[in-house]
């Protein structure tokens, strides 16, 4: 325990000599507004990656073009990072689990990070995809930050 100062007017917990640091942690266990709509986004996330994990079962067509061509078995990553996509989604909406699970995601965003690199920067045309990305252009390059959003939120659910 540390030692205790006294101050007029300032409460005990503030009086400590031990000076409080924040930590990357104060980020996600704020008790604030956005702490209010953490349990109902774990679904709606959650709910994304096991659809967009069937998807690859799909359509894995789609999904082997941006595979970049250094890597072997496109649709076999495919159908690997289905599964994953699936599983984690499960897992993340999974009290128990949930640790672990958005840690999994964080490790899947940042390995599935080179399709996205080369799906901005290639200038390959990706035959069945929506619009905005089927050919090159903003709508690829808009992808990669919108990977450091999906990476934070994630990260949310790592500390609890």
């Amino acid at each position: 325990m540390g030692s205790q100062c006294r101050v007029p007017g300032v409460p005990a917990e503030m009086r400590s000599t031990k000076a409080r640091t924040a930590t990357s942690d104060d980020m996600f266990t704020q008790t604030d507004g956005l702490s209010q709509v953490k349990t109902p986004l774990v679904y709606v996330m959650g709910t994304i990656y096991v659809v967009a994990g069937v998807f690859h079962f799909v359509v894995p067509d789609l999904f082997a073009q941006i595979v970049p061509p250094q890597l072997p078995a496109a649709t076999a990553l495919v159908y690997l990072s289905g599964i994953a996509e699936i599983g984690l989604g499960l897992g993340v909406m999974v009290p128990r689990t949930r640790r672990i699970a958005a840690w999994g995601l964080v490790a899947l965003l940042l390995a599935v990070f080179p399709a996205n690199v080369y799906m901005a920067t290639s200038g390959v045309v990706i035959q069945g995809a929506p619009a905005a990305i089927a050919e090159p252009g903003l709508g690829r390059w808009v992808r990669l930050p919108f990977q450091g959003v999906l990476i934070a939120w994630a990260l949310w659910y790592t500390y609890e």
